[in-house]
């Protein structure tokens, strides 16, 4: 029998705490040992219960959870679930919540969103999460001044822990750096947020793909969070959208995304697995090697959840492992006219 997942939920709401706990009830690992209607109480709940995972509410009185959580990451650090209204002041801060150090995100029900079906799944991700600092806000300093276009194409995919991630790699890519296409597993709600904040903090133009978007040098695209994102073409990229169902068990899903890849770019491609849970884009990945690819996988110590790569590394698919400040630097230096190892 696996060990009790100790939760507190906190929400200044009754019934939604009712929904999140009625929601937890799914899996007998998890145990909820107490509620919380504001920062003030959690303070104390977490000091006298030790959870394992906390479900935080963004919006609430006396403090909201974002100023909650930066101080929380700080001062004691616990895997957080934020439980966000699907607007878009929600989406907004609920990917300021995951930059801060939240393992994951999900909407409250109503609007058309994903309600709370997935909700004791990605706590018990959380549980099993290995938190990492909080990246620094602002703009970071381009590690890529040396990079020269060669015609590559970089495509990145990641999951839980992957806004962090994808953070610390994008503000680190210069201005003129390699088309890049990521998947990112995260609600439609949530995407053109983080597009939108990518954008702001990175010298590369960052936005939502759109279908038969040309790929070009210093542009960077996100899949939407109901399609898969492919590339096709020859010597022209371009971005295509795919409304068909699930791969390796997402939508949009890493593989799809990496077997393009494989297909229209071969060798003129850098592939690059971030932390995340399950097996998506191991496959993919591998057919990006097999297609003489450059490819690089995160490693376990900088990883939240030490899944995808992990998979990707046992099946054979990622050539370097390396830790996430370095990956950067790697992915560029493949990209480029004179690229480093592969």
């Amino acid at each position: 029998m696996s060990a009790a997942i100790r939760v507190l939920v906190v929400d200044d709401s009754s019934t939604m705490r009712a929904l999140i706990i009625d929601a937890l009830r799914v899996d007998p690992d998890l145990h909820v040992v107490g509620q919380a209607a504001d920062p003030i109480e959690a303070r104390s709940a977490i000091k006298a219960l030790n959870p394992d995972v906390v479900t935080l509410d963004i919006e609430m009185p006396n403090m909201n959870g974002l100023e909650f959580l930066e101080r929380l990451m700080r001062l004691r650090p616990i895997p957080v679930v934020m439980v966000s209204t699907l607007t878009q002041r929600g989406a907004d801060i609920s990917v300021a919540a995951l930059e801060l150090g939240a393992v994951d995100c999900i909407g409250k029900p109503g609007g058309g969103g994903e309600g709370f079906r997935d909700l004791a799944a990605k706590v018990r991700v959380a549980a099993m999460a290995r938190l990492q600092p909080a990246a620094a806000p602002g703009r970071s300093s381009e590690i890529g001044s040396d990079y020269k276009p060669s015609g590559a194409v970089v495509a990145i995919g990641a999951s839980t822990g992957g806004v962090e991630a994808l953070i610390k790699v994008i503000t680190a890519f210069p201005g003129n750096c390699p088309p890049t296409v990521i998947t990112q597993h995260m609600p439609l709600t949530f995407t053109a947020s983080l597009a939108s904040r990518l954008d702001r903090l990175s010298a590369p133009a960052v936005s939502v793909a759109e279908e038969g978007a040309e790929l070009t040098v210093g542009q960077v695209y996100l899949a939407p969070g109901d399609r898969h994102l492919r590339i096709a073409g020859g010597r022209t990229l371009r971005c295509t959208l795919g409304d068909d169902g699930p791969i390796s068990g997402h939508k949009p899903s890493v593989d799809a995304l990496f077997g393009s890849v494989a297909a229209s770019a071969g060798a003129r491609a850098v592939g690059v697995i971030l932390t995340g849970m399950g097996k998506d884009g191991a496959a993919g990945l591998l057919a990006m090697r097999q297609a003489g690819a450059a490819t690089i996988g995160q490693d376990q110590d900088t990883s939240v959840v030490f899944g995808m790569p992990r998979a990707a590394f046992e099946i054979g698919g990622v050539g370097r492992q390396l830790a996430l400040p370095r990956i950067a630097a790697a992915a560029l230096s493949a990209a480029s006219i004179s690229p480093g190892a592969r």
